[in-house]
């Protein structure tokens, strides 16, 4: 089905991750497909919604970390989303408004959503590049990138809620490595993937199972504390380490926090030496 831009490459009958997270984030911008999705997941596992409010509340913490106390000015966002409350230049920019941002997502329908991603304060700069995690290499040569960051100054590298959508087999860890090695010493890594570590042992492996058997909700690479910890190897983690995502430096966050089962999602922020 040729989707409402004409891009060949939207099916609005098949589900899209990045439209069933924002359904559960509780935006408009999704189709029967992702809410039946989206509602079956949550059949399951009822918190779903909670952990996609708490996981986006960790990007705002983790940028306002990186932005007001790294001092970090420019930040490379790959797995952006459908624009929601929040997004990182907007965050960035209200601390220091000559922060860059360049976004990076493979989802068709946030291509249409570009001009408000790309909306920045007048002394900073925002660029959306159309392209996949995968496909390091391909982010970084490309001309937009470099005429947006500058790759000799440290950058914030943002991988929130997307690492879980790489399978082992497609080399995460090697993916993560190849994008830190093009980024200069000073630069961070902020990241989030879903757990299992929380739930009961049934619960877990029925999860495990629909991750990797695909099929209409997709593939979901769940990981334990130490995989998810693996992607910061020879980094230096910044307090409080590797976290569930309500835990990160949540201070000034509503109470009562979710309980660890609510929001099954490791986080962390490091620095590159």
């Amino acid at each position: 089905m040729r989707g409402p831009t004409g891009d060949d490459r939207i099916d609005t009958s098949v589900m899209h991750p990045a439209r069933r997270y924002n359904y559960w984030l509780g935006g408009k911008d999704n189709f029967q497909a992702d809410r039946e999705s989206g509602d079956q997941i949550a059949g399951a596992f009822p918190a779903v919604r909670t952990t996609a409010l708490e996981n986006r509340w960790f990007l705002r913490r983790a940028v306002t970390f990186l932005a007001a106390e790294a001092g970090i000015d420019q930040f490379l966002d790959i797995g952006t989303g459908i624009p929601s409350a929040d997004n990182t230049h907007e965050v960035a920019q209200r601390i220091d408004p000559s922060a860059r941002v360049v976004y990076v997502d493979n989802d068709p329908i946030v291509l249409t959503h570009a001009r408000a991603l790309l909306t920045s304060s007048a002394s900073g700069r925002t660029a959306y590049l159309d392209a996949d995690l995968r496909e390091p290499e391909r982010i970084l040569a490309n001309p937009q990138l470099r005429r947006t960051l500058d790759l000799d100054r440290p950058v914030g590298l943002l991988l929130i809620a997307v690492l879980h959508f790489v399978q082992d087999h497609e080399d995460p860890y090697g993916i993560v490595e190849r994008l830190l090695a093009a980024l200069p010493s000073g630069s961070y890594l902020a990241a989030s993937n879903v757990t299992t570590d929380f739930w009961p042992p049934q619960m877990a492996a029925e999860a495990k199972q629909a991750g990797t058997g695909g099929g209409p909700h997709g593939v979901m690479a769940f990981r334990n504390r130490d995989e998810f910890a693996r992607f910061f190897a020879g980094l230096d983690l910044i307090e409080p380490g590797v976290q569930p995502v309500a835990r990160w430096r949540a201070e000034g966050e509503p109470e009562p926090r979710p309980a660890d089962a609510e929001a099954a999602v490791y986080c962390a922020v490091a620095r590159k030496p």
